[in-house]
């Protein structure tokens, strides 16, 4: 969930829409933790630091492809051949309840994971169900807009854009 973030004078920056898929190398905006800070915030949250756990989140925040649990499960077993799913599922709630990590319910597909925390949003490819990060996106900048128009107390928001990829546009 995102939260409205304003300059003194109540505007949010604009910068140019972009996505980041997993092709591309990670970015400064990437804010993966260290292994000393992922067991702090494990610790912190009441989960132990474990091998395995460290195994899982390294896979997840290597990808910028938002995978499943049953992704994760398939490349941490090259490293972790005993790994069982049931624990990168434990691991991948433990990274999200800690703060490290983000679960995403994109449509009505299996939950992805990202490992990026940072505020910015989604798309979602309605055929072959890839999601990729957009850069630039600022609902921030209309955020401010809602409190004339409901009489909520708006703390945040999700937003699901969807779409075709490149590789499935007809």
């Amino acid at each position: 969930m995102a939260s409205a973030r304003a300059d003194a004078k109540g505007r949010a920056a604009r910068a140019p829409l972009t996505t980041r898929n997993s092709v591309s190398p990670p970015d400064s905006s990437n804010d993966r933790v260290t292994p000393q800070e992922l067991r702090h915030a494990l610790e912190a949250g009441g989960h132990r630091f474990t091998t395995q756990r460290a195994a899982v989140y390294d896979v997840l925040a290597a990808s910028s492809a938002h995978p499943t649990a049953d992704d994760v499960f398939t490349s941490v077993r090259e490293q972790v051949p005993d790994i069982s799913l049931a624990t990168v599922y434990k691991a991948l709630e433990a990274f999200v309840s800690c703060g490290v990590a983000r679960k995403l319910s994109l449509g009505s597909g299996p939950a992805r994971y990202d490992g990026r925390t940072d505020e910015h949003e989604h798309i979602r490819c309605l055929a072959c169900g890839r999601v990729q990060d957009i850069e630039g996106l600022r609902p921030d900048d209309w955020m401010g807009g809602l409190a004339d128009m409901t009489p909520f107390h708006v703390v945040g928001y999700r937003l699901e854009l969807e779409g075709y990829c490149p590789d499935c546009v007809h």
